[in-house]
Parts: C-alpha cells; structure tokens; sequence
C-alpha cells in the first residue's frame, strides 16, 4: 500500500476549477469512521416500498401469502423512467399495503410486507462476470434494469436511463461526499475500491467513454489512497483519480463536473450535452454486484451518526430495515438527542418517527443533540436586510435574495425567469444568512406550488383537448351524417325521376293499348250494327232484340 502512484493516475486539487460560491463546513466525519463497516443483522420484519425512485412506480408481481426468495423481483418497472425492486431476504409476503416511508410527502405508499424465514435462499443467479466486455450496452443496460439500481448519491435516478447516452468523453466517479456527517461512501472506497473501479469500468463499456476520472475531497487520504493503488493495480490508461478541494457542495452535479473539466452544463440543459456523465461510487459497486454476482440492489451501506447516537458507524443495511432497529444497533439514542434526519444537515430530510424502513435513498442517518444541527429552522427568522451574501455564496450563481421575494409574493412567473429550478437546494445561501431566513423552504414550497399548477394546467389542458376533441368528434359525425342523408335524397330523387319516367311511359303504352281496344270496339260495335247483309229474319230478330233492350231500359228507368 506504500508502492509509489503512477504519475498520471493522480490529480491535485492544484489542477481543478473553481465554481462560483460554496462554503466551508466543519466535517464531523470522524464521528463514523472510527470502526469498519459492520453488517446489520437480519431483522424478522421488512417493509419494501414500491416507489424508491424517481419516476413511475413499478408493477407488483407478488400478493400476500407468496413465499419470495432472496433477490427475487417484487415489483417490475413500468414505463422507460422506474426501476424494480426485489426481496432483501427469503420469507412469506405478509401484505402488499400502504406504509409511511421516507419522503418529502410524508404520505403513505404501497410497500410489500416480508417475513423473514431466516434461510437465506437466494433466486436462481447467473452472473455475467469478465464476460460483460463482450456484451452490447443494451444487454447490460438491461441487467442494470432489472436489478433495480438507482442513483444512490441521493437523487434515485434509475441508472440504466442515465446510460442510454453513448459515445460520451467523460465519465465522472462522484466520491465526493461533501455534506457534513456523511461518511458512508468514504468508508466504502476504503474498504472496496476494487469493486469500485471494477463497476466504473463497466459503466465506461456501456458508454463508450473516453476517459473516467474518479473525484475524490481531500479530505479523505485513506479513500484516495485505496482507490489509486486499486487503479494502478487495474492498469488502465483511460481510468484515473482527480482530487477536488473542500468546499460545499462539490458533490453537486453540475459543481463537479464545473470542477473537473471547466465546463459548465446549460441551463435547463443535461451533463450529456456537454459529453460528460455523472455516477455515484456507491452506484459503481452496485452496478459491480449486479454484473459479477448477479445480485440485486437489495442493500446499501448507510452512515449512522451524530451527536444525539451512542455509537457511530457506518452499516452494510438490507433495503426495508427499520430506521428504529439501525438506531438500536448502534447504541440507541442518548438522552440529549434532538431530531432525526435521512440524509445531511444541509439537505436532508428531517423525519418525525423513526418507525420506518430504510430505502434507497438512506445513505445516512444523523441524529442530532443540543445545537448540533447546522440549520437552525425554527427560530423566527427576521426580515431580509440585502447584505447579498446569500448572493456570494449561491453554487449556481443565482440571486437568492430575489427568488426569496418573488417565492413570498408567490410571484412565480418571475421566480422562473431568474432561474429557480437551477436551485439545488444546498442550503448554502440559508447557512449564512444574518436574518436566519430559511430560503430553502420558500423555494421547495415555490417549487411545490408550481409543479401542482403545472399539473392542474395539464388536467386542464387534456380536459379542453378532449372537450375540444368531442366537439370535432360530433361535429364531424353531424357533417358524416349529412352527407349520407344529401347521397340518398340525391339517390331517391334520381330514383324517383327513374320512377316517373317508367311510370310516364307504361300510361302511354296503357293509353295506346286503350286506343287501339277502343278502335277495336268501335270496328266490332260498327260491323255489329251492319245488318244490310242479314236475311230478312235475321234483320227482323235483332230489330226485336234491340226493342226489348230499349224497353228494359224505360222500365228501369
């Protein structure tokens, strides 16, 4: 572990850009880097949810009742942005029902029940192994997929879709970890950086990616060192390590990669726009353990820390543990302890009971005692007095101060037009703010506002469209069924003018037949009443028949 790095594996922090603002923090990171990462025991209980991640949620394959083995899918993706979720061990499906979990919502969402049966038996596995070089970026794609990886920096973007892009120059490793009490991606490449350089690898396969850099803070030589000997191990010209300096938030996409290469991603643009991607170390391992071992995201390790816990450490935790049982493990709550939050002091989520599974987004734990925590929300805050500070120190150069007014005066035309969704929410600006103003939550809840008119524009939108369509729709069929009336009066008049026509000509027929009969008649009656040629008798009888005729007739009359 003493063996000299290659010259060329290693960056200095001398050699990185610089993003506009950030701001120092302290750490707090030896808290939990004191011991190796333990394995949490397994509990008897485990509530999955469904939706981890961003995106649609999957498609249930189980009900209660079914026996699932390890790593078997619960619940398939659905739609091109979801990803699966499988069984964190073998046992008996209690319920498939909603449960609180955690989220910004703080709603209940479907989660499937587990009993463990404590065998571990595992589905059927067939990993790829050195194999994968020979495969196609969709195959491997594909196996991402279904193993239900997602970003596990914090943000739960299905990594498979991240990788559709191919042919891009850089793929950037995220091994910053820059928020405070976060150590959990410190401990992992420390301790599994082979692993680590072997999952970006595979990611640089399915891309097609020129160069990997794997970014780490200087504030972690042991991580730095592991991963560099764990590169010249791998010998690969393409492959190598960046330190950045410390400062908040360099772990943020857009910061690094501003970091890194000096290039900055459009607004309302995508890091592939520029040729770069963007992976977390800790989606590296498990992208690593889906393509050697065949093993689905089923675990994640997990920072428990802070001031108000008896004993810090960094846990390997099985997906759907109880928040509760990971606190018991490492000592419980000391009698100071304040509150509980998922995530960071900066951006983190502060939770109200611990009486919830861990996901895949828990990559830490914090509990925080006295005045441990770094943002001190609830206290009055007092009025904006424009120092600009907020303004000095914003990573994505916006004007906070600004986006303050507008988000207060819900003036969210304009909050958009100075950018507030290139907001990350950092926290920076509300760190070292004099009036104490929490400018994050007026941007979350602008955010909030706007996302739900957008929605309720777009219901309004498909409901004057199919209103709108309806109205073409019977105007339409009334235009239809006018045409088809106008084609048969037509037809019925030119059969009725067919009609009158035959009809004319069988009268006329009809009147000559009658006119010749009549002329007929008239030539027999007059040869009837020719008698010159009749004998003297003949003459006498019809003379007397015609009197008789004649006197039948009086008397009717």
């Amino acid at each position: 572990m003493n063996a000299k790095p290659r010259s060329d594996v290693l960056k200095t922090a001398e050699t990185t850009w610089k993003f506009h603002g950030g701001i120092k923090l302290p750490g707090h990171k030896d808290l939990s880097t004191r011991q190796p990462i333990e394995r949490m025991p397994a509990n008897q209980r485990y509530v999955v949810p469904i939706n981890q991640h961003i995106g649609a949620e999957p498609e249930v394959l189980v009900a209660a009742g079914d026996r699932v083995l390890k790593g078997q899918m619960l619940a398939s993706p659905h739609g091109m942005i979801s990803a699966a979720i499988h069984s964190p061990v073998s046992g008996k499906v209690i319920e498939v029902a909603p449960h609180r979990f955690p989220h910004p919502s703080g709603i209940a969402g479907t989660s499937i029940v587990i009993e463990n049966d404590h065998q571990d038996e595992w589905v059927t596995r067939e990993p790829v192994g050195d194999r994968y070089s020979s495969m196609t970026s969709h195959d491997l794609r594909m196996i991402i997929r279904n193993a239900g990886i997602v970003g596990l920096g914090g943000a739960t973007f299905p990594t498979a879709v991240k990788q559709t892009e191919v042919g891009l120059k850089t793929l950037i490793l995220n091994g910053v970890e820059c928020e405070p009490y976060i150590t959990c991606d410190d401990m992992l490449m420390r301790e599994r950086a082979h692993e680590i350089v072997a999952g970006a690898k595979i990611i640089a396969h399915i891309i097609k990616a020129e160069s990997s850099i794997i970014a780490i803070e200087d504030n972690k030589p042991e991580a730095i060192e592991a991963i560099t000997h764990a590169v010249e191990r791998d010998d690969s010209d393409s492959l190598r390590v960046q330190v950045v300096p410390t400062i908040y938030p360099s772990g943020g996409e857009r910061q690094l990669i501003k970091v890194i290469t000096g290039m900055e991603v459009p607004i309302n643009g995508l890091p592939a726009d520029i040729q770069v991607l963007c992976q977390n170390v800790a989606t590296c391992y498990a992208t690593y353990k889906a393509i050697y071992e065949a093993e689905p995201l089923i675990s994640r390790i997990i920072t428990i820390t802070g001031r108000g816990v008896h004993s810090p450490r960094n846990l390997e935790v099985d997906i759907g543990t109880s928040i509760e049982a990971c606190i018991k493990h490492c000592g419980g709550y000391k009698e100071n302890a304040r509150a509980l939050i998922m995530g960071g002091p900066m951006m983190g989520l502060t939770l109200d009971t611990d009486a919830m599974p861990v996901v895949k987004a828990t990559n830490c734990l914090l509990v925080t005692a006295g005045i441990d925590i770094t943002l001190p929300t609830s206290e009055q805050h007092m009025p904006c007095i424009r120092c600009g500070d907020c303004v000095e120190v914003c990573p994505a150069n916006l004007l906070p101060q600004q986006l303050y007014w507008f988000s207060g005066n819900r003036d969210y035309d304009r909050a958009v037009e100075y950018n507030l969704f290139d907001c990350i929410e950092c926290g920076c600006c509300a760190y070292v703010c004099p009036s104490r103003i929490p400018l994050v939550q007026y941007y979350r809840h602008a955010k909030s506002d706007i996302w739900e008119q957008e929605r309720e524009r777009k219901k309004s939108d498909i409901a004057r469209e199919r209103h709108e369509h309806r109205q073409e729709r019977l105007e339409k069929h009334k235009q239809e069924r006018e045409a088809r009336l106008k084609k048969k009066r037509e037809a019925l008049a030119k059969n009725k003018s067919s009609r009158d026509k035959e009809v004319d000509k069988k009268k006329a027929l009809i009147a000559e037949a009658l006119e010749r009969v009549k002329e007929k008649k008239s030539k027999q009656d007059a040869a009837a009443r020719n008698i010159d040629n009749l004998t003297p008798e003949q003459q006498q009888k019809i003379r007397e028949a015609d009197a008789r005729r004649e006197q039948m007739k009086q008397d009717e009359t």
